[in-house]
């Protein structure tokens, strides 16, 4: 097997082998069980069934005159094991009695022997048989019993199934316990999952190891300490953006404001040009370092204590965020509007102002951005399948469906996004979002919905 196939391979389940190896086990169990009660009763029923034909044997023996004996078929003894005694005179020429059909003569040395007679080539069968020795005188009869060897293998055979029946049966008992067993053992794994899937950048804190079997606790433990390090380098590139946000701050204000100052004082021509060139760049700078900062103070907030959560009405709040951008809007000639539902008008949230402006903040200047001069950005507030909504309607190109999951990645920006984003924006609207208990989700306008165009739904709770 190739090595990438070895890599990506899945290790197979542990109850699954369990099973199989349970499976295996009592099978194995069950045919050592039939085998071994097949050799002991083989050996002792063989015993006893040969002390019977020495006993009858002996019963007949030292008779001079043959008693009356029963006419016995062959497939009556082979079905009943029936005993059949033949008796021969002492010159062992005259058969006196016996079953008619085996043609078993009398066996020239005295004891046990397996013999095959019968009435044809077809039907002969495997006999048991028994010779009493020959008495001194020479004058009384001679004594041969025999038996199917047919009939004490079968009864053996049904002996032993009979002894192995009891763990085939005991199987399915078995597994159904071994499923509850593994199931128990593992629900503690599963819960250690379920904290596992629960964390993310901003809560990783360590697995308790008791509540995991302790052949697992060793892994838990490695995984513990490879979530401090991952703790240890979040916390380290947290400082570092709080650092690099604080201190470039004030540098880049005052760079701002120099240029602002020197915009008069530029002659007309290439020189207006590339003055304007840089002044994006320092727009450019200004917002990054703002994102930055409110990026640092979410995270600040989520690792010590958060402001209280108080109740927000949602219409005045959206009418400020929009205010706040009418400047801008109307430098580009974007129309940008507000429009709510009379049933939502009213519609207040609990949690904090300050986050919930920054979510739509953020919502409205990425629609900005990518609106073309002269369209529409529409802000509506409304509800849809019984649920208060936030739409953030542009009239931009959308976004590529193939990397609409990723949006929400911090510095990620979309193939042939406007310039002058910093790729923050949207992830500090989700984080804000997610503190909150809302959820965003982005979607292409189609033709029916006035299309081209990006719809960012953020899906209210009361």
């Amino acid at each position: 097997m190739p090595a990438a196939a070895r890599r990506t391979a899945r290790a197979p389940s542990l109850h699954r082998r369990l099973l199989v190896w349970l499976v295996l086990l009592h099978l194995l169990a069950i045919v050592a069980t039939a085998w071994a009660s097949y050799t002991i009763y083989d050996r002792v029923i063989e015993g006893l069934r040969d002390d019977q034909m020495r006993t009858l044997a002996e019963s007949y023996a030292g008779h001079r005159h043959a008693p009356p004996m029963p006419m016995l078929s062959a497939d009556a003894m082979q079905r009943h094991g029936a005993m059949a005694v033949q008796l021969w005179q002492a010159d062992g020429q005259a058969l006196l009695g016996a079953s008619a059909e085996l043609a078993v003569p009398l066996q020239p040395t005295p004891g046990f022997a397996d013999v095959v007679a019968g009435p044809g080539a077809q039907t002969a069968r495997r006999w048991r048989v028994y010779t009493a020795p020959a008495e001194a005188d020479g004058g009384v009869l001679r004594v041969q019993v025999l038996q199917s060897e047919g009939f004490r293998h079968q009864r053996t055979l049904q002996r032993a199934l009979i002894e192995g029946l009891p763990i085939a049966l005991l199987l399915p008992a078995a597994l159904a316990l071994l499923w509850a067993i593994v199931w128990s053992a593992s629900r503690a794994l599963r819960a250690v999952a379920a904290e596992v899937a629960a964390q993310d950048e901003h809560s990783v804190d360590g697995l308790p190891p008791e509540r995991v079997p302790e052949e697992i606790a060793p892994l838990v433990g490695a995984f513990n300490t490879l979530l401090g390090r991952l703790r240890d380098a979040l916390a380290t590139q947290r400082r570092f953006v709080q650092d690099a946000a604080h201190e470039l701050r004030t540098p880049v204000t005052a760079i701002a404001l120099q240029v602002e100052n020197l915009r008069p004082h530029m002659p007309p021509g290439e020189a207006q040009e590339r003055f304007a060139l840089l002044e994006t760049g320092v727009a450019r700078t200004r917002h990054l370092l703002e994102q930055l900062l409110c990026l640092s103070r979410q995270e600040s907030a989520d690792g010590g204590a958060a402001p209280s959560a108080e109740r927000v009405p949602l219409a005045p709040l959206l009418r400020e965020a929009i205010a706040q951008f009418a400047d801008r809007a109307d430098e580009r000639g974007v129309d940008l509007g507000f429009v709510a539902d009379m049933a939502q008008v009213s519609f207040a949230l609990e949690g904090r102002p300050q986050e919930l402006r920054s979510l739509f903040d953020n919502l409205i200047d990425n629609a900005l951005r990518h609106t073309p001069q002269g369209s529409t950005v529409d802000v509506r507030l409304h509800g849809v399948d019984g649920q208060a909504v936030v739409d953030v309607v542009d009239d931009g190109p959308g976004i590529d469906e193939a990397v609409i999951g990723r949006v929400f990645d911090r510095f990620f920006r979309a193939p042939g996004a406007a310039a002058g984003g910093s790729g923050l924006g949207l992830a500090i609207a989700g984080a804000a979002a997610m503190r909150h208990g809302l959820s965003i989700s982005l979607h292409n306008r189609t033709a029916g919905e006035g299309g081209p165009g990006l719809i960012a739904r953020v899906h209210l709770r009361g």
